[in-house]
């Protein structure tokens, strides 16, 4: 919220640089060259990658609006939205996420406190144009965070011709009165192309299909079928510009991302019914509550000459989490803060970034890129309870990737990177619980070993990402793909010295300061058959990882009050299977019926269970109706039921869902309104997501949800 306050003055004097260019727009022809390849930008890049990729444009993510950025592209199989509520959620691919995933916008990895279960993605959905979604291991693209997969948010093309140009979009939602707008403004004026983009939205509590839930043994009433202090906001704004001019191409953007909502009582802290007393105001935040402010700066430097582009990435990113409870000591000793009370946690992360890369083409149809990433975090904390300490993080990593094209129908591809990673994390005695302990008359070895909640950590990691793939197209319509990989993981802090009660997933948590990098296989081959009003595509894969990092419950119960069992982050081998099928057809002119299905197994081979967080079986069978400008779906959800769980999970019944959903485009005054309307669980079904935030306390996923989106587009010639 503090950053926005200074926000519009950085806008504004931004604003005016395209309006003070009078260079003449010499790279014309090469903008008019970009628009029409474009058109056909998602089937290059599904023809180039050895990995299983999904390129999604804008069209695609406006006929699948979901509310938010990760509910949109759960419709892509493969991919699952772990759900916070109503409007926030994270991403998964293939069963994996939290650090596994990277999200990257503008060639800089969205870096938050993405290891909670809680943390949502700080991501403007009205900012986003097109999607990139790669499977499988990532590692060698983008560092060790992405061993599970990557998300690309690519912008647009800049329009061909010197305009003035925008949109106004309204939303709104029903399940928990959602009431949103946008507003963005571009400007291409010769070599010069500005945008800037304002949203808000404001909520309230959210309905579900039931009265009660039932959390640590006890019943409780949820009244009129609301979860009470659920409300929040929203509020992004965000300035994109860039600069063309011969073979140089300059990109900056800034954007800052506010957060604000409630915890529901029910599920915050020690149960009480009292707590859950309808206050009269469905969008009244109190506490718990949380807050996150993302600030971003990024910047790209790009230089064309003949056969080599050079780049250069980099940005700055500020993090800012915090949670707010009222002040409850376990000890009785512990004085209350005399500033910011009731503050519970504080997490302040600030992150630096640089990507030097360097693409080489030859002749002979070869393709070289070099390239060299650092990256330092720093993380700060505060708060009168504790989990995660304060540390500082160093990566930097060399890339070589090489690319063959002996012919059009054939392509060989691979590449080999270097990571090197370095963790100093803070110690933290907390004199409150030493003092509680001694009163209790504990061992003075248990004394020892509890009062320091965090012991120093200073470690040092090196590892070797690598891949290989293949690309070929035995005939026309058929594209047969594979790609092995070996990817790995930096323990993150939270596994490696993480020591307290979290709130966000119900438990006492416990890293382990020995613990090695995550290292993996994964193999994953597809094919597609494509051919006049039909598409089949099969993507199977299996991975393999001798040092898999999870929670492991220990049967040891913690000395801290109403902590319950300790959750230690232990290594294992573990196992992932599964495959995802596509297929579509156009039944009649104008209708098409699409499926798709998918299947994740997990399995940890040192326990012999399922490991947690292992999304269900699902397939989605959906018919499209076109005429003209207008487009109507019926979807059915089909979600199987998830026995296959961990220890500390429950096993989450199955579901069937019918959505339905309009896009229309309306001339109106030399423009088409477009106005995108959607009906979801229409049948009001009582369902669990097993990988929801709320799944622990048995909390249903929100009921029916009416969704009314209309966008207002305009552009004028200078």
């Amino acid at each position: 919220m503090h950053h926005i306050r200074f926000m519009p003055a950085i806008l504004m004097v931004a604003c005016t640089c395209p309006l003070r260019a009078q260079e003449t727009d010499s790279i014309r022809t090469v903008t008019l060259s970009e628009v029409v390849v474009s058109s056909s930008c998602g089937q290059r890049i599904e023809r180039t990658s050895a990995q299983k990729v999904h390129p999604l444009d804008e069209r695609f993510l406006r006929e699948h609006f979901a509310g938010n950025l990760v509910q949109t592209l759960a419709s892509v199989p493969g991919v699952h939205s772990m759900d916070i509520g109503a409007s926030f959620s994270k991403p998964m691919i293939r069963g994996m996420g939290f650090n596994r995933i990277s999200v990257i916008e503008n060639g800089i990895k969205q870096e938050g406190q993405q290891w909670g279960a809680d943390h949502a993605l700080e991501m403007d959905i009205f900012n986003v144009e097109r999607v990139i979604v790669r499977k499988g291991p990532s590692s060698l693209l983008y560092g060790s965070d992405a061993m599970g997969g990557a998300i690309e948010l690519a912008r647009q093309p800049a329009p061909s011709v010197d305009q003035l140009y925008g949109e106004a979009i309204l939303f709104g939602k029903s399940v928990n009165g959602t009431l949103g707008a946008s507003a963005m403004l571009g400007i291409k004026k010769n070599a010069w192309h500005t945008r800037l983009r304002f949203s808000e939205q404001h909520f309230g509590d959210y309905r579900i299909p039931a009265d009660t839930i039932v959390y640590l043994t006890q019943r409780l009433p949820v009244h009129g079928r609301k979860l009470k202090n659920t409300a929040g906001i929203e509020r992004d704004v965000a300035l994109f510009s860039e600069y063309r001019k011969g073979g140089y191409h300059a990109a900056y953007s800034v954007s800052d991302v506010y957060q604000k909502a409630g915890f529901f009582p029910g599920a915050h802290g020690i149960p009480d019914a009292s707590r859950l007393e309808d206050d009269g105001d469905s969008r009244h935040v109190d506490l718990p509550y949380s807050t996150v402010n993302h600030l971003k700066f990024t910047s790209r430097q790009q230089y064309l000459r003949e056969q080599a582009v050079l780049s250069w990435d980099a940005g700055f990113q500020h993090n800012h989490r915090e949670e707010w409870s009222l002040f409850h000591t376990h000890y009785g000793n512990q004085p209350v803060p005399l500033q910011d009370p009731d503050r519970e946690l504080a997490f302040s992360l600030a992150t630096v970034q640089s990507l030097l890369k360097v693409d080489l083409f030859t002749p002979a149809r070869w393709k070289h890129t070099a390239g060299w990433e650092v990256q330092y975090q720093r993380n700060r904390i505060a708060g009168y309870s504790f989990l995660l300490p304060a540390y500082d993080r160093f990566t930097t990593g060399v890339l070589w990737l090489s690319a063959f094209r002996p012919n059009d129908r054939l392509s060989l591809s691979g590449g080999i990177r270097y990571d090197y990673g370095k963790m100093d994390i803070r110690s933290f005695r907390d004199v409150y619980l030493e003092a509680y302990l001694r009163e209790r008359a504990y061992a003075e070895e248990m004394i020892e070993a509890y009062q320091w909640r965090s012991a120093p950590v200073n470690r040092h990691f090196g590892d070797v990402s690598g891949s290989l793939g293949i690309g070929w197209e035995p005939g026309d319509g058929h594209l047969l793909k594979a790609h092995l990989g070996r990817s790995f993981r930096l323990p993150g802090a939270h596994e490696l010295a993480s020591n307290g009660v979290h709130h966000g997933a119900f438990r006492h948590e416990r890293g382990d300061a020995s613990l090695a990098s995550e290292r993996g296989w994964q193999l994953d081959v597809s094919y597609t058959r494509e051919r006049e009003h039909v598409l089949l595509s099969a993507s199977p894969f299996v991975s393999w990882f001798d040092h898999y990092i999870y929670l492991k419950p220990t049967g040891e119960w913690s000395v801290l009050p109403h902590a319950g069992q300790i959750y230690r982050y232990t290594g294992a081998q573990a196992l992932f299977a599964g495959t995802e099928v596509e297929f579509s057809v156009d039944v009649l002119r104008n209708l098409t019926y699409r499926f798709a299905g998918e299947y994740v197994y997990t399995h940890n081979l040192n326990e012999h269970t399922p490991l947690s967080f292992s999304p269900p079986a699902s397939m989605r069978n959906r018919l499209e109706w076109r005429v003209k400008a207008l487009q109507f779906h019926m979807e059915l959800h089909s979600i199987a039921t998830q026995r296959r769980v961990a220890r500390n999970e429950d096993v989450t019944p199955g579901a069937s869902l019918l959505h339905l959903g309009a896009v229309a485009a309306i001339p109106m005054k030399g423009t088409n309104l477009e106005v995108l309307f959607s009906l979801r669980n229409l049948f009001n079904t009582s369902y669990y997501n097993h990988l929801s935030f709320y799944r622990k306390v048995e909390i249903p996923e929100p009921g029916r949800n009416f969704q009314l989106l209309i966008k207002i587009p305009f552009k004028s010639k200078l």
